[in-house]
Formats: C-alpha cells, sequence, structure tokens
C-alpha cells in the first residue's frame, strides 16, 4: 500500500519504511548462504568454484544495471511527494523504456563475451567451462532480474516497502525450491542453478505487475504517458546512470581486493570469504537505513518540504551511527565464535583472520552508515555529481589500500581496504550535503523536470495520492490502461 513519507515523525516514519528493507535484506542474504551450499552439496566443490568466479562479472554487469534501475525511481518518488500524478506515470513509463533498453545490451553483451571476460578476469581454466555456462544463462535472463528489481523500486517510490519483500520472499523460496528440483532432482548442472534463478525472478515480475495492475492504480501507465519527454528521459539517466557507476566502482574494487587475497593463499581467501558472508548480514541494518532515508528525501524533496529533509536525514544518521556502533561491538565480543560457524574445526588460523577483518570493518561501522544515509540522500535529491566523485575516491582507497598494505602487511593491510575507503567517500559526501542543503536554504532547489511545484501535503499532494491508492481509485476521472511494462 502506498505511504506517504511527508508527514509525521521523520524517525519514526524512516523506521517503519525501513522494517521490509531489512528483513528483505538478512533473507537475500540467507537465500544466498542456501544456495550456495545446495550447489555445493549437490555439485561438489568445482561446481560451487565455477559459480563463485562468475561473481565478479555478475556484479560487474548486473550490478551496473541494478544501481541504475533503482535510479529510474527516484524521479518517481519525487513525482509522488510533489502530488503530480501524471509524472507519476511518465516517471514509469520512462525507467520501464530504459530498463528494456539496458536489459537488451546487458543480455547481448554478457551472452556474447561472457567466456572472454572471465578469461580476462583470471578464472582457472578448469573452471570456465562451468562458469560460462551460469554466466550465458543468468545474462540470457537478465531482463526478468533487472525488472524485478525497477519495479521493486518503483513500488517502494511510493513508499510501499512492505510488498516488494513478499515478492522477495516468494522468490528466494521459489529458487531454492528450483534448484532443489532442477539441479538436484532432474540432474542438471551449474546452468539449472542460474535457470532457477531466472525463472524465479520471471514469476516474481509477474506477481509485481499483477499487483500493480490490481491494487496500485497510482502507478497505471496510459497510452499518451508512453510519449515520455526526451528532457525526462534525460533526467532518469542523469540519475540512474551514476547510481549504476558507482555499483560498478564496488565491484571494479572488489575484483581488486580479489586480485590481492589470490596472492596471500588459500587460508586468506577462505578467511575473507567467511567473513563476508557475516558482514554483508551485519551491514543490512545500515543499507536498510539509506534506501529508507533515500525514499524519504525523494518524497519530501518533490513536496517541498525542505526542513523535513535535514531533520530526517539527521535522525536517520543516529540510528544508523546507533546500530553500527551496537553491531560492531557484538563483532568485536563473539567474531570468532560467529565464523567458526562457518568453518570446520582446526582452521584456527582462518578462524583468526576472519575475526580480524569483522574487528576492523566493525569498529569502524559508523563511518559505513553515515556513507548510506549521505549518499542515498544526496542520489534522491538528485545531486549526482557528489555521489560520482565519491565513489571514485572509494574505488582509489580501496585499490590503493588492497595493492599497498597488502603487500606490506598481508592479509591485516587487505581488511582495511573497506574501512579506509568508506572514509574516503565520506570525506567527499559531507561537505556536498551541506552544500546541498544550503542550495535548498537559499530557495534555489533545482527542481528535477517530473515535478510539479509542492502542494500543500496535509490537504493534496502525496496525501492525496496515497489515500487514492488506498481506495483503488486515481485522483482524476480518466479510466487507468496497464501496468508498467506490459
Amino acid at each position: 500500500m502506498a505511504r506517504n513519507l511527508t508527514t509525521g515523525t521523520p524517525w519514526r516514519v524512516i523506521g517503519i519504511f525501513m522494517v521490509p528493507l531489512l528483513v528483505g535484506n538478512v533473507v537475500q542474504q540467507l537465500y544466498q548462504i542456501t544456495d550456495a551450499m545446495v550447489v555445493g552439496r549437490t555439485l561438489g566443490v568445482d561446481a560451487l568454484a565455477a559459480v563463485g568466479a562468475t561473481g565478479g562479472l555478475m556484479f560487474l554487469l548486473l550490478g551496473f544495471a541494478f544501481g541504475m534501475t533503482s535510479g529510474f525511481a527516484i524521479p518517481t518518488a519525487q513525482a509522488f511527494g510533489a502530488g503530480d500524478l501524471a509524472a507519476v506515470r511518465r516517471s514509469v513509463a520512462a525507467g520501464t523504456l530504459l530498463t528494456g533498453a539496458a536489459s537488451i545490451l546487458v543480455t547481448v553483451g554478457g551472452t556474447l563475451f561472457a567466456g572472454t571476460a572471465l578469461r580476462l578476469l583470471g578464472t582457472p581454466e578448469e573452471l570456465v567451462p562451468e562458469a560460462t555456462t551460469f554466466a550465458v544463462v543468468t545474462f540470457a535472463g537478465a531482463a526478468t532480474t533487472m525488472y524485478f528489481n525497477f519495479l521493486s523500486a518503483v513500488i517502494r517510490a511510493i513508499g510501499d516497502s512492505r510488498t516488494p519483500l513478499l515478492f522477495l520472499i516468494v522468490s528466494c523460496l521459489l529458487n531454492i525450491g528450483l534448484v532443489l528440483a532442477i539441479v538436484r532432482g532432474a540432474g542438471y548442472g551449474v546452468g539449472g542453478a542460474a535457470l532457477a534463478t531466472v525463472v524465479a525472478q520471471l514469476v516474481s515480475v509477474v506477481l509485481c505487475l499483477l499487483y500493480v495492475r490490481s491494487r496500485v492504480p497510482v502507478l497505471h501507465v496510459r497510452r499518451d504517458d508512453w510519449r515520455v519527454p526526451r528532457a525526462e528521459l534525460r533526467e532518469h539517466l542523469r540519475i540512474g546512470l551514476p547510481m549504476g557507476f558507482q555499483m560498478s566502482i564496488i565491484a571494479i574494487g572488489a575484483v581488486a581486493v580479489q586480485v590481492r587475497l589470490n596472492t596471500l593463499g588459500a587460508d586468506a581467501v577462505a578467511a575473507y570469504t567467511t567473513a563476508l558472508r557475516v558482514d554483508g548480514i551485519s551491514m543490512a541494518v545500515m543499507s536498510s537505513l539509506g534506501i529508507a532515508a533515500s525514499t524519504y528525501t525523494a518524497q519530501n524533496y518533490g513536496a517541498g518540504r525542505y526542513d523535513r529533509i535535514r531533520s530526517g536525514i539527521r535522525q536517520a544518521i543516529i540510528m544508523a551511527v546507533v546500530a553500527a556502533v551496537t553491531i560492531g561491538a557484538s563483532l568485536a565480543l563473539w567474531g570468532s565464535a560467529i565464523v567458526r560457524l562457518f568453518v570446520g574445526a582446526g582452521e584456527e588460523e582462518v578462524v583468526d583472520m576472519a575475526a580480524l577483518f569483522l574487528l576492523v570493518n566493525g569498529s569502524l561501522y559508523w563511518v559505513l552508515a553515515v556513507l548510506f544515509v549521505v549518499r542515498g540522500a544526496l542520489q534522491a535529491l538528485g545531486r549526482t555529481f557528489t555521489p560520482t566523485a565519491s565513489g571514485v575516491v572509494e574505488l582509489g582507497m580501496r585499490i590503493g589500500a588492497a595493492m599497498i598494505l597488502g603487500a606490506a602487511f598481508g592479509f591485516s593491510g587487505v581488511v582495511w581496504a573497506n574501512p579506509l575507503a568508506w572514509a574516503g567517500a565520506v570525506a567527499v559526501l559531507l561537505p556536498g550535503y551541506v552544500r546541498a542543503w544550503r542550495t535548498l536554504q537559499h530557495g534555489n532547489p533545482g527542481r528535477p523536470v517530473t515535478a510539479a511545484a509542492p502542494a500543500a501535503p496535509d490537504e493534496t499532494g502525496a496525501a492525496a495520492l496515497a489515500e487514492a491508492a488506498a481506495a483503488g481509485t486515481t485522483p482524476d476521472a480518466r479510466p487507468a490502461s496497464v501496468p508498467p511494462g506490459q
């Protein structure tokens, strides 16, 4: 159900919106662990390694696409906050068209050059055949994954974070069931595991479309809405492309770290991989708060509620930092015990290295907390330069730390790559946020082309849209036509 984020106590509004995002984040992390266990136990270690070898390539291409499609939903949230129903529909149409174009590029490029790219990334030759199969099947179905991400982002843009969670849970459970049926039951290899993911995502896309058609008339795109002005397409690309670029930067940094780890031996790789599993779940609260703060900022920006943006971001930072300190302290106390859940007996060196990773990263999670919230706020305001610049600094710091500190201090040097990258990014983001806020204070918000003039949120605007969505009607008299992407 659509939710208006332009009224109510900021920390409470952000917190309520964040909870389903957090649950979804944890579910996804647990699914990835379970999926790896099914593949590893059914097909063996080599098959699991082949799937793992595609991680960098997948992250590089699909990560870019995910970031970009999430960016396409920001103008939707801004228009929703402004109460401009026509702009909401045009934004959905623009995002649908651009996501389709991106899907074609990823599908064609990924399927044609997967094997070549894997070899360029240094994948062991014995793993290349199965890794290529897994990558080709995944890229062939990239459109399903990208549209699921886009539709989920659009539904969240109107304040509904619960429904995408339900569809994510369905997708994860269906994926696990299909992996068991296709891989273990039917005897297919890693290609079957990739196919299971594609089919599960396709089902989720269909569920999203059915939900929009039956329950969310605010997002129904009409025939006229498909004639999106070029200025609005450019605005979506202006926000979406830098967000995709930032995801690719993270992927490139991860590849650089992996290259350094490969020179340190199997124990270092095992320790880092194990620690990353714990790290992913630990960061879920902070990353979810960042997404919630971004949607909150976009809606209030569209509504012209600049006072709420400042107070909301300040409160979101406090919540994120408190969560970060609490989680970091827990990892400092029980990191070794948690790591032992993932490795067998007699692997004390792996446990010690993984625990060191969690100690260093956990003690500086508060920096990452600030990064998530401030970057999300700037992206929601349409300020793309500063987040992009911070991403470049983050990449440089991560690669520099991995290469220089890794060479000088081994594994203990590599574990500083992430915290130093976070610190460098925050050093760029905070001044950028201060400049953006001063611009808003001086009455020059640089309102995006998709948003109308702000309306009084307690009488019209986002409140009217939320009420219309809840009632199953639209505020104007023209009939709705079709949901996005159909």
